[in-house]
């Protein structure tokens, strides 16, 4: 009996430290990854990454301490992820100060995601734009810190991520949240099919040919969602993740083998 319950005691000791918002990472890793693959390596980004991440930990801890309604189990977490990003992004603003400018976006767009985490308060779809808007600087950051600079580059690089994440978004709600809302997912499909025009005026012919792939994804999800609901095997957030981590991956890979 005691070996059974302990799991159950162990599971709240780990909400603090590991926020259970997965699909948060690739919000983090695309932006930096595509602002590099628009630029050039540099040792800097790793600190950048290191930076990203803790603010991320400490955003989403914070968000759940409000949720909780400010539970002490929160602090210690909270603390050492505040702590490790304050320590990053002093050390990157010194050494680059036009960093600042991220603030533009990054504070608009934080109050607004902190403002969506009062108790009670369901996530919209303008707080996780808002979220994604806060990884987008990751982009020109990233380009920044290279010290290899061009603006035509960074601007279709943002763009581009700005693309990804914004379906990505549109996607998952359309199998999750908005499951069964058919206008809903006709946004979604509707924007992506926008992306492959835009992709096709203005890239390369690969993005051209991922914009479609993520058209069809943003179409096949929602019918598979409706097909399996009420099965034994219904369509899982484990399902939908596994699909963006290979339409992440595709989309980084095009950006390092063809340059924007």
């Amino acid at each position: 009996m005691m070996e059974r319950s302990s799991p159950a005691r162990a599971a709240p000791a780990r909400t603090p430290w590991f926020p259970h918002q997965h699909g948060a990472w690739a919000m983090l890793a695309v932006p930096l990854l595509l602002g590099i693959a628009a630029t050039a390596p540099s040792p800097w980004h790793l600190l950048l990454a290191v930076a990203a991440v803790a603010g991320y930990l400490a955003a989403a801890t914070a968000q759940a301490w409000l949720r909780a309604r400010r539970r002490p189990s929160f602090i210690s977490s909270l603390a050492l992820y505040g702590g490790v990003f304050a320590a990053t992004g002093v050390l990157l603003v010194v050494a680059f100060p036009f960093l600042l400018l991220a603030a533009v976006v990054v504070v608009p767009a934080g109050a607004l995601v902190i403002g969506g985490a009062r108790p009670g308060t369901r996530r919209d779809l303008v707080n996780s734009l808002a979220q994604a808007a806060i990884a987008l600087v990751l982009v020109p950051a990233a380009a920044y810190l290279s010290g290899a600079w061009q603006t035509d580059a960074v601007v279709r690089a943002t763009l581009v991520a700005a693309g990804y994440l914004g379906g990505t978004i549109l996607v998952v709600r359309s199998v999750i949240r908005e499951r069964g809302n058919r206008g809903f997912t006709a946004l979604s499909v509707g924007f992506h099919a926008a992306l492959v025009v835009l992709a096709a005026v203005c890239l390369a012919w690969p993005y051209t040919a991922c914009a479609a792939g993520l058209t069809a994804r943003a179409i096949a999800l929602p019918l598979v969602e409706r097909r399996r609901a009420g099965t034994a095997r219904p369509l899982r957030p484990i399902h939908v993740g596994i699909v963006e981590i290979v339409a992440s991956t595709i989309l980084v890979l095009l950006a390092f083998a063809f340059p924007f």
